[in-house]
């Protein structure tokens, strides 16, 4: 597994904007679209390609297209925050979906939806924000497994220690690509200093 934070100035910048509790949730949403392109830049390194022949308004020359196949599937619901990045920068994208609802009392996920296409052959971008205690995203990864998915990347805007520690043990094949691993994690298991409730704020149910 290989574990990639993108510290540049602009994911640093719109993240500050979603974390900060001032952020209403036409600001929140507008800050995560963005920091979810900066992710899928950074995730899309590896994604395979062809050379193609393309002319240009002088001359003839060669580009590259890219010729994998890709499937993006946001853990509901926070993950539906990241999924228009995908769609505006990554061609042939399949999208499914898994929800997962973190029990309050025992902490252990919940699947109550799930809808995945082929995934044989093709690049997963597992889109889920907080990877907090990893059990709604490890959970998420082997459902995927179990349906054909091997090529997985998980995109994630804030994650903490005990969440990458997790998802290495239970899933050490698959990539993270992050914004921040923040210090730990609070009583309630949310990420300090963390974000709040991504899903909450971005659909106005604070």
């Amino acid at each position: 597994m290989s574990l990639t934070v993108v510290d540049n100035p602009i994911t640093n910048h719109y993240l500050a904007i979603l974390r900060s509790r001032h952020s209403n949730s036409e600001t929140f949403r507008s800050a995560a679209r963005r920091v979810a392109l900066s992710l899928v830049h950074e995730a899309a390194r590896g994604l395979l390609e062809d050379d193609i022949e393309v002319e240009t308004p002088l001359e003839g020359t060669t580009g590259k297209r890219i010729s994998q196949g890709i499937v993006a599937v946001p853990v509901l619901r926070s993950g539906l925050g990241m999924i228009d990045a995908v769609l505006a920068l990554l061609p042939n994208v399949s999208v499914g979906y898994v929800g997962v609802a973190r029990d309050e009392v025992t902490i252990k996920p919940e699947e109550y939806y799930i809808k995945l296409p082929d995934m044989a052959g093709k690049k997963v971008l597992v889109l889920e924000p907080m990877l907090a205690t990893g059990g709604s995203l490890a959970y998420a990864i082997a459902r995927i497994k179990d349906r054909g998915g091997e090529d997985i990347t998980a995109i994630c805007v804030i994650a903490s220690p005990a969440g990458v520690d997790r998802l290495q043990e239970e899933h050490p094949d698959v990539d993270i690509v992050v914004a921040s691993v923040d210090r730990d994690l609070d009583y309630r298991y949310y990420i300090r200093p963390g974000l709040g409730d991504m899903g909450d704020r971005l659909f106005g149910t604070v």
